[in-house]
């Protein structure tokens, strides 16, 4: 294992159009390679982002079209992919699942997740949906070494359920990944802080990718894409109005010495069940 990794974040503004999508998503990749990370994130629905039923209506299969393509480049550029989220196709025809996937440089994929807690909400005024009437909900939680550390994965909405991140903190998770496409109002409240909380409480870095913008049902995504240290320090962080590449090092021997002088993941008195 590296103690030393250079990971990059993408953010992104995603549309309809999956070949723009991807191109968009190659691109920025490419920059990502020049900036000489080794493991490089996407945010949520990067390959097509829309209404649900429009995202539901282009779900692919994992392996699928996609993924192959985040394969041919991993094996270019000899990194580390990970895909954000698609919509995956499941055998109930108006349903999908929301799929992380993180491939290897050799193109294998080396983990997938299926997002869990599915954004049902009704801000009035604001925003209004229903994700489980067109998601279906993971069950599994997954963590995955990896030659940078041990990396858990979560979705968005997944961000505000502490249950998840103390499990994925269990198993050992060093790193944990929140690709999102966080709305501009709650984004704005409340993203900054449960990114934080999340890191501080694991002692975790916390890797966040979000879409930014204007989406094309008039949906704004926040942007403010970050990387959070295991301390609570952002150590990057995008604007919420342009695509983005932050590429950051970090060490595991400083997570190591905070889990070591701080040791609160220890000392807690509460069982996981």
């Amino acid at each position: 294992m590296e103690s030393n990794s250079r990971i990059a974040i993408i953010q992104m503004r995603s549309g309809l159009d999956k070949a723009a999508n991807l191109q968009r998503a190659t691109d920025l990749i490419a920059e990502a390679v020049r900036q000489e990370a080794k493991f490089i994130a996407l945010p949520e629905t990067f390959n097509c982002l829309g209404t649900y039923a429009e995202m539901v209506e282009q779900a692919e299969d994992v392996p699928g079209d996609t993924t192959t393509a985040l394969s041919e480049l991993a094996k270019q550029y000899g990194v580390f992919i990970h895909c954000g989220s698609i919509f995956e196709k499941t055998d109930h025809s108006l349903r999908s699942f929301n799929t992380s996937v993180v491939l290897a440089p050799s193109g294998n994929i080396v983990a997938t997740y299926r997002k869990i807690h599915l954004f049902d909400v009704n801000l009035p005024g604001n925003f209004s949906g229903c994700e489980s009437r067109w998601v279906i909900a993971g069950d599994q939680i997954v963590a995955q070494e990896t030659p940078f550390g041990k990396i858990g994965l979560s979705i968005c909405y997944d961000l505000r359920f502490p249950e998840l991140f103390r499990k994925l903190a269990a198993q050992g998770v060093q790193l944990t990944f929140v690709p999102s496409a966080f709305r501009m109002v709650t984004g704005a409240a409340h993203w900054e802080i449960l990114l934080r909380s999340r890191a501080i409480e694991n002692q975790a870095y916390l890797f966040a990718p979000n879409q930014w913008g204007e989406q094309s049902d008039g949906t704004i995504n926040y942007g403010h894409s970050m990387v959070v240290n295991p301390w609570g320090e952002i150590i990057a962080r995008a604007d919420g109005e342009s695509d983005s590449v932050l590429t950051v090092n970090i060490n595991l021997l400083d997570l190591d010495k905070i889990r070591s002088e701080l040791p609160a993941l220890m000392h807690r008195r509460i069982d996981d069940n």
